[in-house]
């Protein structure tokens, strides 16, 4: 019985999960960043695939506001508020005219299809 006792606990603490707070301070640079520039990309400095969206935006000679997740205190939680926004963690999170539009791997598709340069023009 205790160890179902223990069990049970230890359930509930990992099913428990941190509420992010989307009013935070962090949340409020998330948000106000998103809508800042017509091109936003939430980083980290070592990520290939954050290398590989910027790349994509370098090519095209498109400005963009870079925030690198892993250079800030508060990085860890604007990646929590940046999961809640977008369904996922990972970087990177890429935003075009407040849209989100995926990661590294999409961002190149889109590249490739013309889109992206299409959603920039319009």
């Amino acid at each position: 019985m205790k160890l179902y006792a223990i069990f049970l606990l230890i359930i509930l603490v990992i099913g428990a999960s941190k509420a992010i707070n989307m009013n935070s301070a962090a949340a409020e640079f998330v948000k106000a960043t998103i809508s800042s520039d017509t091109v936003v990309i939430f980083s980290k400095t070592y990520c290939p695939y954050c290398k590989m969206a910027k790349e994509v935006f370098n090519n095209l000679k498109h400005k963009y506001t870079l925030i690198e997740l892993d250079q800030r205190e508060d990085g860890s939680e604007m990646q929590d508020v940046l999961g809640e926004l977008t369904g996922a963690r990972s970087v990177p999170r890429v935003f075009v005219k407040g849209k989100f539009v995926g990661g590294g791997t999409d961002v190149q598709a889109l590249y490739n299809k013309g889109e992206l340069q299409l959603m920039l023009a319009a």
